[in-house]
Order: C-alpha cells, then sequence, then structure tokens
C-alpha cells in the first residue's frame, strides 16, 4: 500500500487558496481603482527608501522593464505617481509617489486587510498564528530559491 501524496494535495491547496486571494484582492482593490500588479508597484515605490528608479523596480518586482513602464504610465495617468529627474544624474528618472498616491496606498492597505480577513474568517486566532508561523517557516526555507 503507497502513501497518499501528500506533497501534490499541499501544492494544489496552497494553489486554490493563492487563486482565492487573488480574486478578493482584486474584488477589493476594484473600489480603489488600480489593479493588483499597479498596487504590488505603489507598494514598492512606497517601501523604497529614496524614490526608485524604473531598472529597480523591474528587479524588485521580478518582471521585464517595459512592464514596469506600462505600469508606471497607468499610474502616473491617475496621478498616483510621476517621474522626476534624479538630482545627481538628469539622465536618470525615478518614480515617487504624489499625494494622491499616498491615499491610495492607505486604502489599498485598508482593501488588503479587508480581503485577506475575507479569506482567514473561518480561522481562529490560534490556527492564524499556527498558519503564519508555518508560511513564515516556509518562507525562510525557501529564501533565495526558486
Amino acid at each position: 500500500m503507497t502513501a497518499p501524496d501528500t506533497s501534490g494535495q499541499l501544492a494544489e491547496q496552497l494553489l486554490r487558496l493563492t487563486r482565492r486571494l487573488h480574486r478578493a484582492q482584486k474584488l477589493y482593490l476594484d473600489p480603489v481603482g488600480i489593479t493588483p500588479a499597479q498596487a504590488r508597484l505603489l507598494r514598492a515605490v512606497a517601501h523604497s527608501e529614496a524614490p526608485p528608479r524604473m531598472a529597480d523596480l523591474a528587479q524588485r518586482l521580478e518582471v521585464v522593464p517595459r512592464a514596469v513602464t506600462t505600469l508606471v504610465d497607468a499610474l502616473e495617468a491617475n496621478g498616483v505617481v510621476r517621474r522626476v529627474p534624479d538630482p545627481a544624474n538628469r539622465r536618470v528618472i525615478r518614480i515617487e509617489l504624489t499625494d494622491r498616491g499616498r491615499t491610495t496606498l492607505r486604502a489599498l492597505r485598508d482593501a488588503r486587510r479587508a480581503s485577506v480577513e475575507d479569506v482567514l474568517a473561518p480561522l481562529s486566532a490560534e490556527q492564524r498564528e499556527v498558519l503564519g508561523g508555518l508560511l513564515a517557516e516556509l518562507l525562510r526555507a525557501s529564501d533565495g530559491r526558486c
């Protein structure tokens, strides 16, 4: 008798949960007026010590530079970010948040919290703590891989 394929089952559960979380985030982000990809870029800009270059954002988000250009174009058109010249090298363009971007970021955080709460609602506080510890361990173990 062979053991059940628990790894395959866990992988499927993780993928299903990830898809559910993405759907919930998209639902909660719609009223904010940005896509999940734009939200990722906005968070990357906000968490940078100084306004990042487009190449820095592409590297941080693990996407091609053209994808960053498209995202920045859309966010700039909505007044959420702006392109600014680097004071040390005028040929370099950096991306910074606008006041509207900071307001959008707060709405984004609220939307993300609500979407995660929606997905985690069935779990008790203790179960959430256990899940958080397990996920943290998996992330630590996989740092630098994949």
